[in-house]
């Protein structure tokens, strides 16, 4: 069955696999997003918050397209119907989740921001997962080998090892609560990912997340509208690959996955990141950097063994 019938449809089924493959993706496609950042601010000094809001601002509107296109209009009423709340509110935490991120890693540097961040959600949504069902020896040993290649790995892309900002205690800070947003929202999506096609979902996640990262972006200084091509072109790679069909894929997943599974399965990101980095920009990733990665490529595999 295609990718494509999965993101839209709530009757066909995926197996617990399939969505755990997904969710691979997602994590893959994220992992091309901080390359095509760092070309735009190349290019042109915009703000990190404008251009997560012209990434979700651009999902959006291709993902409302699609909505109307593939006439799901009475699949998005019945979900503005069901859990309009709820369904805002997961945009709402997925666009805090990217904004703090930005902020923990002005305040704190890019590796506390990201071992934090990223390394929080899994840990919380496993300890919410044990209140109903203890996790297995494999799954904590799965979720150790995860938050230590994420170590690991983020330790060696630092040039000069562990590099803080300027005011650490205040990004530590904010990357917990990225994390936590993130936790929160993969957790609260889930069930709404079971009962509602996934290309409906997201776009009403990213159109939530739009309404609130704007106004942060228009206060944020700098240029907000591209003026050239080349720009434009990245801005529109990262809201159609890397918001839109990343989304699509974790919530089409997120039928058969549980959220603890799925954010360690989402640590592809860095992985990813940082071949991008090497194949692309020529940075060296280093025998510690490799073994990181394949601590985590190992406990993505575990995740594999516990899907029938």
């Amino acid at each position: 069955m295609a990718w494509h019938d999965h993101l839209v449809s709530t009757a066909k089924p995926i197996s617990p696999r399939a969505g755990l493959l997904a969710i691979c993706a997602a994590g893959v496609l994220w992992g091309t997003g901080g390359l095509a950042v760092q070309l735009i601010r190349e290019r042109l000094p915009m703000s990190t918050l404008t251009v997560s809001a012209w990434r979700m601002a651009l999902a959006a509107l291709v993902l409302i397209i699609t909505v109307v296109v593939g006439r799901h209009g009475p699949a998005l009423w019945a979900l503005m119907r069901a859990r309009p709340k709820t369904a805002v509110f997961v945009g709402s935490c997925t666009a805090a989740y990217q904004a703090l991120y930005f902020w923990a890693v002005t305040e704190a540097g890019v590796t506390i921001a990201t071992v934090v961040s990223l390394g929080l959600a899994p840990v919380l949504l496993t300890l919410w997962d044990s209140r109903r069902l203890r996790p297995t020896a494999r799954r904590v040993g799965v979720l150790i080998a995860a938050l230590s290649g994420l170590v690991i790995v983020t330790v060696a892309a630092s040039s000069s090892g562990v590099v803080t900002g300027p005011h650490p205690m205040i990004g530590v800070l904010a990357a917990c609560l990225s994390g936590a947003s993130y936790a929160v929202a993969t957790q609260v999506g889930r069930p709404l990912a079971a009962g509602h096609p996934a290309v409906v979902l997201t776009a009403v996640t990213t159109v939530s997340g739009t309404l609130v990262l704007t106004p942060l972006a228009l206060l944020s200084g700098g240029p907000f509208v591209p003026v050239d091509l080349p720009t434009w072109s990245i801005l529109i790679y990262l809201g159609v690959f890397t918001m839109a069909l990343a989304y699509g894929l974790l919530y089409a997943g997120l039928r058969t996955t549980s959220g603890s599974a799925a954010v360690i399965a989402t640590l592809l990101e860095p992985v990813t990141a940082g071949v991008v980095a090497w194949l692309v920009l020529g940075e060296r990733i280093g025998l510690l950097g490799v073994a990181g990665m394949l601590l985590i490529l190992g406990a993505v595999a575990g995740l594999g063994e516990e899907a029938p």
